[in-house]
């Protein structure tokens, strides 16, 4: 087995974990939520799978993007909830079952959606992409569906056993996320410079900021389901771009830096936002 095999083993399991630990204070209530929730799920659809392909598809074709830039924005904004950002929306207030619930349901609209969405968007806009269903299904099926699936069975059976697991299993999953993404890291840094200049960097400001804007207005009363939605269509799984790009470009290195590229700016575009609606939080709490 080479190096690059098992760090890709290793992130792949720190993925499952993440989500495992997500399940194991989740409940089959939670994961069904937005499904049971015609309003929410439409909502979170048309912010999700409706206005950031537009708005990717308009920034591919009005910048002089890489091509490899090009592939990963439309993407990411076709792509499912990363696996760490349900932890990341609950720390911000969100609510469990909604955090929950709309990973589980983009996640399996995404199964079919992808592959649908990037046949329009190559018939209707001449962006060349292709991502067979049963390829989407092989990354969210084992290493988030699946995990999350047992976690919560987990909870089921032995909830005093889930509550004790949660923490360090979450650790371990923490310490191989990031043994795992340095290299990565290091690996795809030296194509960083390929895909930063020719308005790469602004088009991935302009589609995180996009999605807070659209999940915030779209998230529905609750402020903090509003604040979930603006997180979920802002970032996006960046496995799943990465294999969208792998079917579609040839240069994985340059795919890969861009997807990074572009979970490092959704990450710092987010962070005024999630502090912007702490404060907001506070205020209202208090008045």
């Amino acid at each position: 087995m080479t190096m690059t095999a098992l760090i890709v083993i290793t992130l792949k399991f720190s993925i499952a974990l993440n989500i495992f630990v997500l399940g194991l204070s989740a409940t089959y209530r939670d994961a069904t939520h937005v499904f049971r929730k015609p309003n929410k799920f439409l909502r979170a659809f048309v912010s999700m799978n409706v206005i950031m392909p537009l708005v990717a598809v308009a920034l591919a074709l009005v910048l002089d993007l890489n091509q490899a830039a090009r592939v990963i924005l439309v993407a990411l904004s076709l792509s499912p909830v990363p696996p760490v950002l349900p932890r990341k929306a609950l720390k911000a207030g969100g609510h469990e079952n909604y955090a929950v619930g709309l990973l589980v349901a983009a996640s399996v609209v995404a199964i079919v959606f992808i592959p649908l969405a990037v046949e329009l968007i190559e018939r209707v806009f001449g962006v060349p992409l292709q991502m067979p269903a049963l390829a989407v299904a092989t990354i969210l099926v084992p290493y988030l569906l699946v995990p999350l699936a047992l976690g919560m069975a987990v909870r089921a059976v032995a909830p005093a056993m889930a509550d004790r697991l949660i923490k360090p299993v979450g650790m371990v999953a923490i310490a191989l996320l990031v043994l795992s993404a340095l290299p990565i890291l290091l690996i795809a840094g030296q194509s960083f410079r390929s895909v930063i200049g020719d308005g790469t960097l602004v088009a991935f400001v302009a589609l995180s900021l996009a999605g807070l804007a659209a999940g915030h207005l779209l998230g529905g009363p609750d402020p903090e389901d509003r604040t979930v939605l603006a997180l979920y269509s802002s970032a996006r799984h960046p496995g799943v771009a990465i294999a969208i790009a792998q079917v579609n470009f040839p240069e994985l290195n340059l795919a890969l830096a861009a997807a990074l590229l572009a979970l490092i700016v959704a990450a710092i575009v987010s962070a005024p936002y999630l502090q912007w609606t702490k404060r907001h939080a506070v205020r209202v709490r208090t008045s």
